[in-house]
């Protein structure tokens, strides 16, 4: 296992150390994957993404900035909040965005068409039942590097950054 790897490893080994209620790590999604992921999604201008765990904001501001969509990111860390309220006002897309502080779980999802996670493993499966209640049929889920168990993919698609391979995954919430 290379260093970085295990560095990773121990950061998501110990997430829930980190912020107390936290329990994935505050690791920045590349601007690269942020654009994948939202292609990968077909974000459009009548979108709204939500992004569980939305860390800096730099996913829902992407989607503001380049697509045109509108954006929600939830993050438990209210210094994250703060920062993604700084980012978004530099960005210029304070009109289209908002930041919530607070616990996905608790989050009402049902405004969202797209979500984007990159939660973990074990968190992807916990919140799975709760996307497939709330989101409407038709509606997208995109994960960065981790599966929803048995739950298959329409889509995965595997590449290569300059720092490591990404795979990211694509689900779409079935009729009721």
């Amino acid at each position: 296992m290379r260093r970085r790897e295990l560095l990773a490893a121990v950061v998501l080994l110990t997430a829930g150390c980190l912020y107390p209620g936290a329990e994935a790590p505050d690791v920045r999604t590349a601007p690269l994957v942020v654009t994948e992921m939202l292609r990968m999604a077909e974000v459009t201008s009548t979108d709204v993404v939500y992004d569980l765990g939305s860390g800096d904001g730099r996913l829902v501001i992407g989607a503001a900035q380049q697509f045109g969509a509108r954006g929600v990111g939830v993050e438990i860390d209210p210094k994250l909040v703060a920062e993604s309220r700084k980012n978004a006002a530099r960005a210029r897309v304070t009109e289209r965005v908002r930041f919530l502080e607070g616990d996905l779980f608790q989050t009402d999802l049902r405004e969202a068409t797209v979500v984007t996670l990159y939660l973990g493993k074990e968190l992807n499966l916990r919140v799975r039942p709760k996307l497939l209640a709330e989101l409407k049929p038709g509606s997208r889920v995109v994960s960065h590097d981790f599966d929803m168990g048995d739950w298959k993919p329409d889509r995965v698609v595997q590449f290569q950054s300059p720092e490591r391979q990404h795979v990211l995954y694509l689900w779409t919430i079935p009729p009721r």
